[in-house]
């Protein structure tokens, strides 16, 4: 017990001795220009704001597509649908569709949200592809939160006359939401740092402007 105490203090020890020599290095060179300048070839003119504000389009705009929609197919497939052959090839599919590399998204985007939906190369149409790119993860996640939750839960809710979405509402969800919540906040993770998709949407190396509707 001892040792494994030593070992996780050296550990926290270690994390905070990097984080600190990244914050030491990282403020110092920090600046009002550098935040709130467009990308620029002069290094000390170069900023991140239009960077950071597409960034948090994208962000927002793919919470708005992909949650409500990823945790009502995870509640639909775990409370409603019967298990049938259809529903386990669909959970198949999902679980499959997790680990499709995220270029192929991108060019499934830029296919059917780009060209055939004529969102073109707008934040609608990166928000809409890595909605696809994560919408596996959070139905994934969901589930698993929702199996976790015991059945005895269910059916007390049963027992004082609940219907079935009433249990999913006020029982099933309220006792799986830590789980959903960290399914959501891995997605959101990857959403962040996938940029082969936006990249074949259509998304520009060089942004002087920032968006001002999801249309841009």
């Amino acid at each position: 017990m001892i040792f494994g105490l030593l070992c996780t203090f050296f550990g926290l020890f270690m994390i905070a001795v990097f984080i600190g020599g990244i914050l030491k290095d990282g403020f110092s060179r920090l600046s009002w220009d550098f935040i709130f300048n467009y990308p620029s070839r002069i290094a000390s003119k170069a900023g991140i704001v239009s960077a950071f504000a597409g960034t948090l389009w994208i962000i927002v705009l793919t919470s708005v597509v992909a949650i409500p929609i990823g945790i009502g197919a995870a509640i639909y497939l775990e409370e409603y649908a019967k298990k049938s052959r259809l529903a386990r090839i669909i959970e198949i599919n999902i679980s499959n569709l997790a680990g499709v590399p995220s270029i192929i998204y991108g060019l499934l985007g830029l296919e059917i949200f780009g060209r055939m939906m004529g969102m073109g190369g707008s934040l609608l149409a990166g928000s809409c592809t890595l909605a696809l790119l994560v919408l596996p993860i959070i139905i994934v996640s969901t589930r698993e939160a929702i199996k976790a939750v015991p059945n005895s839960l269910r059916e007390a809710s049963y027992a004082l006359g609940a219907s079935t979405w009433q249990m999913v509402k006020r029982t099933v969800v309220p006792a799986a939401g830590s789980g959903i919540i960290t399914g959501i906040i891995i997605s959101l993770s990857r959403v962040v740092g996938e940029a082969a998709p936006l990249i074949v949407v259509g998304a520009l190396a060089y942004v002087p402007f920032v968006p001002s509707s999801p249309s841009s």
